[in-house]
């Protein structure tokens, strides 16, 4: 196979995500840290002839998603004006990442798609360019598009770099598909924790949780399972809205039993210190 180019797009744990406020438009204020793990989807860029005009980007691997939908295809809409060298794409994607899981698989692979098609298109956009057109796409998009593990602000937006110790995680996947609109719709759902500051959680990251879990565990059991069978040998914690939680690796840990006999589909990860597209180049 000639002009293939195979790439990783790489998941995210949320290490504890505050809720601090609400916006007049609606959207909440929060603070977070992604991490990016090695959990990893895959997306392949090939050259294919364009029959109709409106089949420039084809993709294979989500038939499930509509294409209109498909955060690749809308990404790939966004730098279509920039290009200098529009050729028809086929797009495959080898997934991995657990979708509505809250690891950020949909975000990530958008990203790629802007970081490669960029590339492949002669756009000329820059990392902060691109980084603006993912906002457009969601808010966990721009950390991909940046691929360092960062502090957030704002709706996701506003982002700080920082330098994180590598860390393994096991990371469970319960067998439920969390809705991100009925966890927000709580009236239970903490919404003014007060800010804080990247100092504070280095001083003591136990005391920083996620405001979504207690919603996520009184409306899927699965999830209260998942996180007390992790409780048992670390602090188990949800990333995201869910429906994924997990726990640090510790030196006392037996791995392979804890993954063995998790309740439900399990990952040993290692944490990133940037994305493997970080400098990718055609």
């Amino acid at each position: 196979m000639t002009n293939v180019i195979r790439v990783p797009s790489p998941a995210k744990l949320n290490l504890f995500l505050h809720i601090t406020g609400r916006r007049e438009n609606g959207y909440h204020e929060l603070q977070t840290i992604f991490q990016l793990i090695d959990l990893c989807d895959w997306l392949e860029f090939s050259p294919t002839i364009d029959q109709t005009g409106a089949a420039l980007i084809q993709i294979d691997g989500l038939e499930d998603v509509q294409l209109e939908q498909n955060l690749i295809y809308r990404a790939a809409k966004l730098l279509e004006p920039f290009a200098k060298n529009l050729t028809a794409q086929k797009i495959r994607i080898e997934k991995n990442i657990p979708m509505g899981a809250g690891l950020g698989g949909g975000s990530s692979d958008a990203a790629t798609t802007l970081i490669v098609l960029n590339k492949i298109w002669q756009c000329g956009r820059s990392t902060e360019q691109l980084a603006e057109f993912g906002l457009q796409l969601g808010a966990d998009v721009p950390v991909f598009v940046h691929g360092l593990n960062a502090w957030a602000e704002g709706i996701g937006e506003y982002l700080t770099f920082i330098d994180l110790a590598q860390k393994q995680y096991i990371v469970l996947k319960p067998d439920c598909f969390i809705s991100t609109q009925l966890l927000f719709s709580q009236k239970t759902l903490t919404r003014d924790t007060k800010p804080t500051k990247f100092c504070g959680y280095q001083e003591s990251p136990s005391d920083f949780g996620n405001n979504f879990e207690p919603v996520a565990r009184s409306l899927y059991p699965e999830v209260d399972e998942a996180m007390q069978y992790l409780d048992q040998f670390g602090t188990a914690k949800l990333t995201g809205t869910g429906a994924c939680v997990f726990t640090e690796v510790t030196e006392n840990m037996n791995i392979d039993d804890i993954l063995k006999n998790a309740p439900c589909k399990s990952y040993l990860v290692h944490s990133l210190k940037q994305s493997p597209l970080r400098h990718f180049e055609v």
